[in-house]
């Protein structure tokens, strides 16, 4: 009776896993076949990758960090990188609620918490700092996806201790 639960839990957690893969590449061809130009875009991109002093320390102190020259002139990309991580963000959603409808281990639905998280969160970003095509938005995405990256794991450790109680 047991072995039969333990098969049918791995049954359902190697399905998600499939749809967790597929539809990560699915959203990948969607955003390169909607955004026809992404190739010249993202070439474009990193081709305008260039060191940019930045304020660091004491007055007058500086140091180099990449960046791109002219942040304005790569809105496509940015769009497309939106996209694409809002796309992976409504996946996580879809994976998350299945994850609840199976049952399955705290450890994964921890998990799928954390990636829900950080996706939405960093499509959000992306809007709010990156389109916005400025150097200090290109700094303050990304400060605020290491606080992101900070905060997915705190809730992640929350879903741990919701479950314990």
């Amino acid at each position: 009776m047991m072995g039969n639960a333990v098969r049918q839990r791995s049954l359902h957690e190697g399905l998600i896993t499939a749809l967790s893969i597929g539809g990560f590449f699915i959203i990948l061809g969607i955003v390169f076949g909607f955004t026809p130009v992404i190739s010249q875009s993202a070439s474009t991109f990193f081709s305008d990758l260039t060191t940019v002093a930045f304020p660091f320390g004491s007055p007058g102190s500086t140091v180099s960090l990449f960046a791109p020259a002219h942040p304005a002139d790569h809105q496509s990309f940015f769009t497309a990188v939106m996209n694409f991580l809002l796309g992976v963000g409504i996946l996580q959603i879809v994976i998350l609620a299945l994850r609840l409808v199976v049952h399955s281990r705290i450890r994964r639905i921890a998990q799928s918490v954390a990636d829900l998280i950080f996706w939405v969160g960093a499509a959000v970003l992306t809007n709010v700092f990156l389109i916005a095509g400025t150097q200090s938005g290109w700094f303050q995405f990304w400060a605020s996806l290491i606080v992101l990256i900070g905060v997915s794991f705190v809730a992640q450790f929350f879903v741990y201790l919701v479950k314990r109680n």
